[in-house]
């Protein structure tokens, strides 16, 4: 019998995506208190009840591989490895975010970790996505794009002229969609006339699978066989992913489109840390001694996550002036 991703899955990996995991809901759930006391300004999208997708993404990329996502952002950029200090710094408009406090919530990068943002135009970043797998093509570097979007997305225009460009070139791009049911607060019933958003490519002749975002092991298993698909040179692959976010599309969203029965039946039977914690200690026999040494750690590392992002100096004035034109005087 063949050996799967799941079977593979050691002790030490456990713990680490659990790390993870946890981490985004922890800086999530902080954002959302400094947000209530008015130390975060803007737009803000919550990532909580995403965790499994994205730290089941990253899994399987390589350091080589990029990142470009919608403004549902903070949780990739975690994934990433991204100083979740100048992630919150960024939230607060402080000089040591990583866009030096100008971008706040929706728009940050990281050239050192392959992350390129971030961004507010819904759908914007999937032909910027296909973009990165032209380079990375272009370079050779082995390189793949995870291009991230959300259904509202899905039924963008432009999402269609990039599939049919990664295909026609064989593009290494991952086009992953995270299906979290609502499109700001319209459900993709209302929306989308067909909502098998991973079959949409198959007039580009791109294969897609649909998986269980909310379970950390098969988003793994699903995201590796996507990317063997496209490391092996065969183009693009669409991965949607059936996600379930808990908080409203922004924090100025009260969601009441949805009734709290729905959320909390989501909360109860299908939550992605509880699914896991309860994997690691029954079928990896993870003591529930090292599992608590993390979850302290974390709620350590956001005491001083959020005493920097509030302790950071503000953005100089003349900042407004600066990354803002380039010119070239030779």
């Amino acid at each position: 019998m063949a050996t799967t991703h799941k079977q593979l899955l050691s002790q030490e990996e456990a713990l680490k995506a659990y790390y993870d995991m946890l981490l985004i809901r922890r800086f999530e759930e902080r954002t959302a208190q400094l947000y209530g006391m008015g130390l975060i300004a803007g737009f803000c999208h919550l990532y909580i009840g995403q965790e499994a997708v994205v730290v089941g993404i990253q899994s399987a990329l390589e350091p080589q591989d990029s990142v470009i996502t919608a403004y549902r952002d903070h949780g990739h950029m975690l994934a990433c490895g991204m100083d979740p200090r100048g992630v919150m710094a960024e939230l607060t408009g402080r000089r040591d975010g990583y866009s030096k406090g100008k971008g706040g919530s929706m728009h940050m990068f990281s050239r050192e970790k392959n992350f390129y943002g971030g961004h507010g135009i819904v759908g914007a970043q999937v032909p910027l996505g296909t973009g990165l797998a032209l380079a990375h093509q272009y370079k050779g570097d082995g390189g793949i794009c995870a291009t991230y979007m959300g259904d509202g997305a899905a039924n963008q225009g432009q999402v269609y002229e990039a599939y049919n460009m990664a295909s026609l070139w064989k593009l290494p791009v991952l086009y992953v969609i995270e299906n979290n049911k609502y499109g700001m607060g319209t459900s993709v019933a209302r929306s989308s006339a067909g909502s098998s958003y991973y079959a949409r490519g198959q007039g580009w002749d791109i294969p897609g699978e649909k998986v269980d975002g909310m379970e950390l092991l098969k988003v793994r298993e699903a995201a590796r066989r996507a990317v063997d698909h496209i490391r092996s040179g065969h183009g693009p692959f669409i991965l949607e992913v059936d996600t379930y976010r808990y908080r409203g599309h922004s924090m100025s969203d009260p969601a009441k489109y949805r009734s709290k029965e729905e959320v909390d039946t989501v909360k109860e039977t299908r939550d992605p840390l509880d699914h896991f914690k309860l994997y690691m200690t029954e079928s990896l026999a993870i003591p529930e001694g090292k599992i608590k040494e993390i979850e302290d750690q974390i709620k350590q590392i956001m005491v001083d996550v959020v005493e920097f992002s509030k302790t950071s100096l503000e953005p100089d004035p003349a900042e407004l002036y600066t990354d803002i034109l380039k010119e070239d005087h030779a």
